[in-house]
């Protein structure tokens, strides 16, 4: 099925509520209404959630295949489950008890930042939390907030026995953290990814976890995959989605075009083949991202997960082929490529907008 179009997960009723309201999201800045009402009904927050606290605990590449379905019905509600679900897949590395406690509220969302840009100051049974956070998506409507601390102990860093800064993630609950404007980019306008701050907060220790196999605690293959590469497929698995749509549009653009007689027998064959070629290169690079994210699947479910190194690569590269593969056809499109109103150019926006994200950016180590 790797080279299936992204539609066959989702049913045409879901994808015109998406794209219906996918304007009006963006003028919102966040998820339109409808939008959340589907996720919820669905349990699409709840893809990494362990099953113990009503989440749907997908395995990695039936996840990684409904995300792009997501994005290739709207870029924007695709990253934002994406990123939200992605945050529940914490759960099976906190304490039992508060694990319970957060995430079996029906309207679970978990929204955060990997950036290390607060501090954690030890105090009795907790922490002191203070810091500024950039780039939440889903922030406006989460439940709950993540975010990575700098561990200290008083005025002094808790180093790492390697002699660098201990850095811990921990889950605050949505009311006591401060969300503010600061998402001023061309694209992805939907996702609401505003910056954050807490300001003196005291958390429980339960409030901060380990992402590491060792500190998994629930046990099972899903928590022991690799956090690197759980998160380059997702991201790759979005810009993919976007790619796919843009090719749509564009076919159905190229066509009315030639029905039109705005294009002779010559601009439609050269547009037909260069769309028909550039759609077997981004199938090509998808086969190859899906071979190896199933490979590297299988693996996990016995042993120690291997097939990593090709599911870096093969992310990179399905990344790279799809932003080349939309900027050798946005010229044929025309004006309405250019123009913000248009669904051809949120996609265009979208997807050059989120294959900026650094993890994608460089070639595999």
């Amino acid at each position: 099925m790797s080279n299936t179009h992204p539609s066959y997960l989702l049913k045409p009723d879901w994808v015109k509520t998406i794209r219906d309201t996918a304007a009006g999201a963006e003028q919102m800045g966040a998820l339109h209404p409808d939008q959340l009402a589907l996720i919820y009904e669905q349990g699409w927050f709840k893809f990494l959630v362990p099953k113990a606290y009503s989440g749907l605990q997908l395995a990695l590449p039936d996840m990684v295949r409904l995300e792009e379905s997501l994005a290739w019905a709207n870029g924007g509600l695709g990253w934002v489950v994406t990123l939200c679900s992605g945050a529940g897949w914490f759960g099976g590395f906190l304490s039992p008890q508060i694990a319970a406690e957060l995430l079996n509220n029906p309207r679970l969302c978990l929204a955060g930042s990997g950036a290390s840009t607060g501090t954690a100051t030890i105090t009795n049974d907790g922490y002191i939390i203070n810091g500024t956070w950039k780039y939440a998506s889903g922030a406006h409507h989460a439940t709950h907030i993540t975010a990575n601390c700098i561990i200290k102990n008083g005025n002094e860093p808790v180093l790492n026995a390697n002699g660098s800064e201990l850095i811990l993630p921990f889950i605050f609950d949505k009311k006591d953290v401060q969300v503010f404007p600061a998402w001023k980019y061309m694209g992805m306008a939907a996702t609401g990814s505003d910056a954050y701050e807490v300001n003196n907060l005291f958390v429980k220790t339960d409030r901060c976890f380990k992402i590491d196999p060792e500190f998994t605690v629930i046990d099972e293959p899903l928590y022991r995959y690799p956090f690197l590469q759980l998160a380059e497929a997702t991201l790759a698995a979005n810009i993919s989605g976007m790619a796919v749509h843009f090719l749509d549009l564009c076919k159905s653009i190229f066509e009315e075009k030639q029905a039109g007689k705005r294009w002779g027998t010559i601009q439609h064959e050269i547009t037909t083949n260069l769309l028909n070629g550039l759609s077997n290169q981004l199938n090509q690079a998808r086969q190859e991202f899906y071979l190896a994210v199933d490979a590297s699947w299988q693996s996990c479910l016995t042993q120690p997960a291997s097939h990593l190194q090709e599911v870096s690569q093969t992310s990179r590269k399905l990344a790279k082929t799809a932003r080349e593969c939309v900027d050798q056809l946005y010229p044929y499109c025309g004006l309405q490529a250019a123009s913000p109103d248009t669904e051809i150019n949120q996609v265009w926006r979208d997807l050059h907008t989120a294959s900026q994200h650094a993890l994608l950016t460089f070639s595999a180590a």
